[in-house]
Order: structure tokens, then C-alpha cells, then sequence
């Protein structure tokens, strides 16, 4: 009987976490995805992509709290929207310059947009969070989201710009010694 029960169990909870996983959306549209699939090995213009969909996201949110036609109801769930699409969209531009950087690519171009997007990204994050603080209420219900994208562009900048530097020591030192081969053979 427990066996049966267990059984049960755990089919239902597999039911239901695979229901989840259906109802989950992704963030990015079709249009996006195609674009995102046909830049697959440029380093370069695949963190653009990824830059331009995070940027994206950030206008929305701040078009979606400025319109007046907007119910409070679906004002909060877009915003809520937007804060997790824009998260989503950020990790997957952070994963994807570890992926280049674990093979070896070189990324001192590719980055450099990256780190300007995390300053642009997290002043509009911090403004959005400043225009918040004037309704205690409206700001409580966006902590979580607004912390949680804040934190990961935070992080993620810091690992930008280390990156950066040690690419550029890689890179560098890699030009002087063929720069040397070729100087000392000939």
C-alpha cells in the first residue's frame, strides 16, 4: 500500500512539474531566437543580440509604469514580466560570455559593449528602484524581482571587467611572444 501511495506520488509530482515547465515562457520571441541561432559562433554580435533584447526590456518596463492606460492589475503583472524577462535575458548574456571565454575565444571586442550595457543597465535598474521608493507599497511588491536583476547585473559586471583585463594580459602576451618567434627565426 505505501508503495502504491509513493508511486502515486511521484507520478502527480512529475505531472505537475512538467505542467510547470509547460506554462513557463520564454523571453524571447521567435524573431529573437532565429537571430540569437544565426549569430551562434560569433562571439560578437551574439552578446549585441542579447544587449539590444536585455535593453529591450528595460524600455518596456518603463513604458508599462508610465502608461495611464494600463489597469493596476496588468500594470503589476507586466511589470513583474518585464523585471523576470529582462533577468532571464541578462543570465543568458552572462552565460553566453562564459561559454566564449571557456573556449578560448578572444572577447576583448566582443565584451567591451557587455560592460557598457551593465552600467547602462544597472543605472536604469537603480532609477527604476529610486522611482519606486515614493509609494512604500508599489516598491515592496517589486523587491524580490528588482534585487534579483540589480544583483545578478552587479555580479556579472565585476566578472565583465575582470575578464576583460585578463583577456587583454592573454592577448597580449600571446602577440609579444609570436611577435618574438617571428623576430628571432628570421
Amino acid at each position: 500500500m505505501i508503495k502504491l501511495a509513493l508511486s502515486v506520488f511521484l507520478l502527480t509530482a512529475s505531472a505537475l512539474s512538467c505542467a510547470a515547465q509547460q506554462h513557463r515562457r520564454d523571453p524571447l520571441s521567435e524573431l529573437e531566437i532565429d537571430q540569437l541561432r544565426d549569430a551562434a559562433q560569433e562571439p560578437e554580435a551574439r552578446l549585441k543580440l542579447y544587449i539590444a533584447f536585455a535593453r529591450a526590456r528595460l524600455e518596456k518596463l518603463q513604458q508599462i509604469r508610465s502608461d495611464p492606460k494600463i489597469s493596476d492589475t496588468d500594470k503589476d503583472k507586466q511589470i513583474r514580466a518585464a523585471l523576470q524577462d529582462f533577468t532571464e535575458i541578462y543570465d543568458e548574456l552572462d552565460e553566453n560570455v562564459d561559454t566564449f571565454a571557456d573556449r578560448g575565444d578572444d572577447l576583448r571586442k566582443a565584451i567591451k559593449p557587455v560592460i557598457e550595457a551593465d552600467t547602462e543597465f544597472g543605472s536604469k535598474l537603480r532609477a527604476f528602484k529610486l522611482a519606486l521608493e515614493s509609494s512604500r507599497d508599489e516598491a515592496e511588491k517589486y523587491d524580490f524581482l528588482l534585487g534579483t536583476a540589480m544583483e545578478a547585473v552587479d555580479s556579472a559586471a565585476k566578472d565583465h571587467r575582470d575578464l576583460l583585463a585578463e583577456q587583454d594580459a592573454k592577448f597580449k602576451n600571446k602577440k609579444n611572444k609570436a611577435h618574438k618567434e617571428t623576430a628571432g627565426g628570421g
